[in-house]
């Protein structure tokens, strides 16, 4: 597989970082993260640096390695899958997550504090799937 190193170590650390503070965050109580309008914009935040840079990274290998071209954020995830660098099985899941994404950035008064509770207690495990996954297919499939 094709990728420029430097690249991917870029996004990746942003990646990190925004999946250490959204970790901070889901320790939070509900009461805690309602009650702080700081807390809950740095959730959002942190949403959207971890999903686009999965999403960046995505568009990255598939760039370089001329895969199909894809039609939205969630088709980035399936073209992934259909060249056997992400689980099927998952891309549900991560379509799923660059729609949540979509939310943050367009429909953002759509998103109300008890949904982003529920995705911050619930769904930081596929971050973490996600980024095993990618790991796991840059280191065996390096050139």
């Amino acid at each position: 597989m094709k990728f420029n190193p430097d690249a991917v170590q870029k996004i990746l650390a942003e990646y990190l970082e925004a999946c250490r503070r959204l970790k901070e965050l889901a320790q939070l109580s509900f009461s805690a993260l309602a009650a702080d309008p700081h807390k809950i914009a740095s959730s959002k935040y942190h949403f959207i640096i971890a999903i686009e840079a999965a999403i960046d990274l995505c568009n990255h290998l598939i760039a370089k390695n001329n895969l199909r071209v894809p039609e939205d954020y969630a088709d980035t995830f399936r073209v992934m899958g259909e060249n056997g660098l992400i689980d099927k099985d998952f891309i549900y899941d991560l379509a799923n997550m660059a729609r949540f994404r979509n939310r943050l950035v367009h429909r953002y008064w759509d998103i109300d504090t008890e949904q982003l509770y529920n995705i911050l207690k619930n769904n930081l495990g596929d971050l973490d799937r996600f980024l095993h996954e990618i790991r796991s297919n840059l280191t065996k499939n390096s050139v």
